[in-house]
């Protein structure tokens, strides 16, 4: 992992190959021992050192290209998504000022989130016509995960897709190619604001589906429906453990009340393993 100091990726070299491959997350906590997340849970690095302030401020010098400046934006959300999709949260004492800079003091706990492409997954759920449709799950449940297969299968599969890309995670665009797979027919707008992105999309590339991930705030709602009542399939996750949960949450009531939303995804895990049902909504 190229994001980790030495010490730190000399130390995931050596994990056993069939915990390595299955490595969801990375943690580091200023005084603590680094942790890894597997399907089983977190677990920490008992053969490693403690983490320190330098080994944090590495971590974001790193991610940021060595311009946390350049980052600040993203850091003043508490996260930079670095190259090929991967996601670095970072927690400590949040800094003042217009620019919200960290610096090496400020920085208390990291976390690498490791994207996965698993092809196939969403295949079954992919039929035509495509109905509107949300992927539901608590955080790192794998709902991007889905959402990336499922573009991708319907885009090879002939639909045209627009696909709001707001912290580059999905597509992982890079100015010299996209780090995953997303389909023949896919159109990726990254790095924009999801609500602006979809109306971009719909206004300039005659999507046939528009997809995003986590809908939070009520314009990305404005946006959905926007979308829907101009003829476009919808296809985006939303953080809850299931449809009763989602419905208690103000962002998607006015959504479910006025059936923008035909149908939910429920990835659920148990004993390690993600298991995927079908809900209409």
């Amino acid at each position: 992992m190229w994001l980790l100091p030495g010490e730190l990726r000399n130390t995931l070299r050596h994990l056993p190959e069939n915990s390595a491959s299955e490595v969801r997350e990375i943690r580091l906590r200023r005084g603590r021992l680094p942790a890894i997340t597997l399907p089983d849970g977190e677990h920490r690095l008992l053969d490693a050192s403690a983490v320190t302030a330098a080994d944090l401020a590495r971590v974001l010098e790193l991610a940021s290209g060595a311009s946390p400046y350049a980052a600040s934006d993203c850091l003043r959300r508490g996260f930079i998504t670095a190259e090929g999709g991967v996601r670095v949260g970072f927690c400590g004492r949040f800094p003042g000022g217009e620019r919200g800079l960290w610096n090496r003091d400020d920085l208390f706990s990291v976390c690498i989130r490791i994207p996965r492409e698993v092809k196939g997954i969403g295949k079954r759920f992919c039929a035509r016509p495509f109905p509107c449709t949300l992927i539901l799950s608590p955080p790192g449940g794998g709902k991007t995960t889905l959402l990336r297969d499922m573009v991708r299968t319907l885009s090879d599969g002939g639909m045209r897709v627009g696909l709001c890309d707001e912290r580059g995670e999905i597509a992982a665009l890079s100015a010299s190619s996209c780090g995953f797979d997303i389909g023949e027919r896919t159109d990726v707008l990254s790095d924009c604001p999801k609500a602006r992105a979809a109306m971009i999309l719909l206004r300039c590339m005659s999507p046939e589906l528009i997809a995003m991930d986590e809908i939070s705030e009520p314009e990305d709602a404005v946006a959905c429906r926007s979308a829907a009542y101009c003829g476009v399939s919808l296809l985006a996750t939303a953080h809850a453990a299931d449809a009763e949960e989602l419905s208690r949450r103000d962002v998607y009531q006015r959504l479910l009340c006025d059936k923008v939303f035909f149908r939910a995804i429920v990835i659920r895990c148990a004993d390690g393993c993600r298991s995927y049902e079908e809900v209409m909504l």
